[in-house]
């Protein structure tokens, strides 16, 4: 590669001479090598056989979280602080929202103070309970006005009773002020800001846990008795292989009376990586075991409605070829239903099979 500059000469003439650039001769240089080191480095290959594959049926499915829940609140008052933002992780037990006590602790002063009223109702209902019992063995009072001073003085205690309960609850309602975790895991959505007003039992924010996750499916009433007696599900994540299998599934015991389909539910293992609830996956469910010609992933090639590979020849550069596939298996590989043979060998790299000279 060769540049030209303009030159200025003593004579009455301008002359282009050449300058050569020492990066761009250097990258050039560099260009080459590799490309020739592509050229030069052998193919690697996969020889095609026949495999014992599992036959399945496949269908969408949805993340869920075993465990989702809405925490709510259970005090009265204004929302003075949030201590987390969507997405972060919580232990069990931890302060998630603090609500101004000011309001729980009025309530708890009434409730006291009307406890401390009917307890000096209680005592004047026992005093003249015990003033008509005497008065009632002398013959001074009759029976019904025995009856209806008895009368009040269960009704006086019933009222304390009642109003300490309140009073309990009140102070129990006071500790609430404090909003915690009710187990660890992830917290998904805030639905609440500060200033805001709570009331028991109002929608504060909402987070599930990310370690117990399963997949729900519908399947056709023609698939059930199938899955159930394979009784075993994959889960095939976007870009992932393998597969993740299954810890355990579940085929609910009702259909759908508009679908006539059937759920189930398939629970993944533990601690499960790269899932969150509300994301989709297909789920594969083991039907038996076959006979078939399987082909790498690797080796397929796939450009708009081209689905192919290159065939390695014992002579000669690289052929492609066209090939139908069948179902992927839960390693990556894929059946081949037409276009290749028992024993052909094909490149695991398209690209560089295609640059083969």
């Amino acid at each position: 590669m060769s540049y030209y500059k303009k030159m200025s000469c003593s004579g009455s003439f301008n002359a282009l001479k050449p300058v050569f650039s020492i990066k761009n001769m250097a990258l050039f240089a560099v260009m080459l090598s590799a490309l020739q080191s592509v050229q030069a480095a052998p193919l690697q290959s996969a020889t095609i056989a026949w495999q014992q594959v599992q036959t399945t049926r496949s269908t969408e499915g949805v993340v869920q979280a075993e465990r989702q829940s809405t925490v709510a609140a259970q005090a009265s008052g204004r929302i003075t602080q949030i201590l987390f933002r969507p997405g972060d992780a919580v232990k069990q037990g931890q302060v998630i929202m603090r609500i101004d006590p000011s309001v729980a602790q009025q309530q708890v002063a009434g409730a006291q103070a009307q406890v401390a009223e009917a307890q000096v109702a209680l005592a004047k209902a026992e005093g003249d309970y015990q003033r008509y019992r005497e008065l009632l063995a002398k013959g001074f009072v009759s029976q019904a006005q025995m009856d209806g001073v008895a009368s009040q003085y269960r009704a006086a205690q019933a009222r304390v009773q009642a109003l300490r309960a309140g009073s309990s609850q009140a102070s129990t309602a006071r500790g609430f002020a404090d909003v915690t975790a009710p187990y660890s895991g992830v917290m998904s959505a805030l639905l609440v800001e500060v200033g805001e007003t709570a009331v028991p039992g109002m929608p504060l924010a909402t987070g599930f846990d990310p370690a117990r996750l399963r997949v729900s499916a519908q399947l056709p009433q023609t698939w059930v008795e199938a899955v159930r007696m394979g009784n075993r599900a994959m889960v095939e994540l976007p870009g992932q292989s393998p597969w993740l299998a299954a810890s355990r599934m579940v085929i609910l015991p009702a259909a759908d009376p508009g679908t006539h389909s059937t759920e189930v539910r398939v629970y993944l293992p533990e601690n499960a990586s790269g899932l969150l609830p509300g994301q989709f996956v297909r789920l594969h469910f083991v039907t038996g075991t076959a006979r078939r010609l399987t082909v790498p992933a690797a080796a397929v090639l796939q450009r708009s409605e081209l689905t192919a590979v290159y065939v390695l020849p014992a002579k000669g550069r690289p052929q492609l070829r066209q090939v139908r596939l069948g179902q992927r298996q839960s390693d990556g590989a894929y059946e081949i239903l037409a276009g290749l043979r028992a024993g052909e060998k094909v490149a695991l790299d398209p690209i560089a099979a295609g640059m083969q000279p």
